[in-house]
């Protein structure tokens, strides 16, 4: 499955979950967690309705099976959704609040601390010395000792699974996720200055639509190039590039990746490119900065692109090198790409009767 067809169809489940809630946070390309009212959380069939209908809805308008886990807090409801998935009697959605507290507890008891979400194999080993194994020991450690013992952000996970939300729509393990990276392998060696600068706008121009399309702002630009591991001789170029303000706006992104320029050998066989945007923030946060930004990025440059791509196709618009149609050689090459049915007639299946 190629990344442009799986990102579309992650988002289709996307837009029926938001039919379903006021709130939604999507925590990966196949995850989300949704909020559910109070109404609703009080009553565990009405739960355990509204599971059954996100599950039915999102294989009959989507195509794809999903489950679904309800639960006070979000390290449980991950926990639910790991029971809805491996155990056949919840047919898909596992309501905790409806199920037998007996039952709960031998589920935690069996399952190991690793299966908490956050709980990764290093922690794990550390649990483990205070005698901490599976679920059930870290729900009814004392919270006051974890923490001393190691850090808040597993004290919050203590508590969660006692049913105390600590978390918040924007919170996970380690912290915000304040990076986006745009990278790729040439299928050519680029050796030139120019293929660079080519490279660069069109990473430039993908990591704007990204930032737009999870409304976000970028504050630094972080430009790098590399040779093959293998290759006599080797050079790693890379430049960081403090943005005048957050933005989005793919001509100043572009600007800022083609200062690696002066850095780049001409002849030298470069394998690979990437842009990494870091200090990501919330684009509604800096509406107070418009006053003082570029003309171009007052037309909302980011934003019209990306719609018009959105309706004519990812080729078909794009800003300098960027709109180069058809791609560049260095291009990845694709020939054992699926069929983007979703995205280009050209490549619908076609049934002869």
């Amino acid at each position: 499955m190629h990344e442009k067809c799986t990102l579309q169809q992650s988002d289709l489940p996307v837009e029926v979950l938001e039919r379903f809630t006021h709130e939604l946070d999507v925590y990966s390309i196949d995850e989300a967690f949704a909020a559910v009212d109070r109404r609703t959380s009080a009553d565990p069939e009405a739960m355990s309705v509204l599971g059954r209908t996100i599950r039915d809805e999102v294989r009959r308008l989507v195509g794809v099976p999903v489950c679904v886990g309800i639960a006070p807090t979000r390290t449980l409801a991950k926990l639910a959704n790991r029971a809805a998935k491996k155990i056949p009697v919840f047919e898909g959605v596992c309501v905790w609040p409806a199920t037998r507290e007996a039952w709960r507890e031998q589920l935690m008891r069996r399952l190991p601390v690793s299966e908490v979400w956050g709980i990764a194999r290093r922690l794990e080993r550390r649990l483990a010395g205070y005698g901490i194994t599976s679920v059930w020991d870290l729900a009814t450690a004392d919270p006051a000792q974890i923490r001393r013992c190691f850090s808040v952000v597993v004290m919050r996970t203590a508590l969660e699974l006692r049913g105390v939300a600590c978390i918040g729509p924007e919170e996970d393990r380690t912290g915000k996720k304040d990076e986006l990276i745009v990278s790729r392998s040439f299928s050519e060696k680029v050796s030139t200055i120019e293929g660079m600068r080519q490279a660069l706008s069109i990473y430039a121009q993908q990591a704007a639509a990204r930032l737009v399309k999870h409304r976000q702002v970028a504050k630094s630009v972080q430009a790098f190039a590399g040779t093959s591991h293998w290759h006599e001789q080797q050079h790693y170029p890379a430049v960081r590039v403090p943005l005048p303000y957050p933005t989005a706006d793919p001509v100043m992104l572009t600007r800022a990746a083609h200062l690696l320029l002066p850095q780049i050998q001409e002849g030298t066989r470069y394998a690979r490119a990437g842009l990494l945007l870091t200090d990501l923030h919330a684009a509604e946060a800096h509406q107070a900065l418009e006053l003082f930004r570029h003309v171009h990025e007052d037309a909302s440059i980011a934003t019209l692109v990306d719609a018009v791509q959105k309706k004519a196709g990812r080729e078909v618009l794009g800003l300098g090198y960027g709109g180069l149609r058809p791609g560049p050689a260095w291009q990845m090459k694709r020939g054992l790409l699926t069929p983007r049915a979703t995205t280009h007639w050209d490549e619908l299946m076609i049934v002869r009767a």
